[in-house]
């Protein structure tokens, strides 16, 4: 084999990979077509609007900047790519309270008006796609005040002190002396006698963020899963 042929098999071989995992995704995906729902098949009419939070962009850019998502995925695989609708309340809860079972893979409009989707690199630690879901439910009354002492260091959680290996984040926080009244939102954590720890506006925002994760509204049929069918854990 010359050069020539050598040279123009590997930039075959780099470019055809290149066209089908980012140009073809991409002009696919800028531009998603609307999903209407199916009269008598979904429970609703009209077009399918995925849920948006806008005051969460900043936390989604902390979260990011921090690289939460080398060890946490946001994605809840479809079944024949794994058994995430399966796992405890990765993709939803399989007993919500109010709606019943609320699991469904994920779709990209999940990630509609983001850089770039947060999917993960690894998943060390749990999925995240419905981590606001689970907290909510798991700490009704404290929600914040517990995904803070989380964020400032999860060895404060005795749930998962002995095992867990995730970094806190102590500089998203701020050690300020009591004034008054303690803080709601202190962290419980040592310091100095006078003093206690808050949330910075980063550690804000990204709390406003992860409580955000709750990616189990109803979608079409076309783009859902059947649970007595495909899931037979459910």
């Amino acid at each position: 084999m010359n050069f020539r042929n050598f040279a123009i098999g590997l930039t075959a071989s780099f470019g055809l990979a290149w066209l089908a995992v980012v140009v073809v995704p991409f002009f696919t995906m800028r531009d998603l077509a609307p999903v209407a729902f199916q009269e008598g098949i979904d429970a609703q009419t009209g077009i399918y609007h995925p849920k948006t939070a806008g005051r969460v962009v900043n936390g989604y850019e902390v979260y990011a900047e921090n690289g939460c998502y080398l060890c946490h995925t946001q994605v809840a695989r479809p079944t024949y790519a794994g058994n995430d609708l399966g796992r405890p309340d990765f993709a939803g809860l399989s007993a919500d309270p109010d709606r019943g079972d609320t699991r469904r893979e994920s779709n990209p409009f999940d990630y509609l008006g983001l850089d770039f989707a947060p999917i993960g690199v690894t998943r060390s630690g749990p999925d995240l796609m419905n981590y606001g879901r689970r907290l909510l439910r798991d700490h009704p009354a404290d929600a914040e005040s517990y995904l803070y002492r989380r964020l400032y260091n999860p060895r404060l959680d005795p749930a998962v002190a002995a095992w867990s290996n995730c970094p806190g984040l102590p500089f998203l926080f701020e050690k300020k002396e009591i004034k008054g009244q303690r803080s709601d939102r202190a962290v419980d954590a040592e310091v100095k006698a006078g003093y206690e720890i808050v949330p910075g506006p980063k550690a804000k925002a990204l709390a406003s963020y992860l409580m955000s994760l709750q990616h189990d509204d109803a979608v079409p049929a076309s783009m859902n899963y059947a649970p007595a069918t495909t899931n037979p854990e459910g």
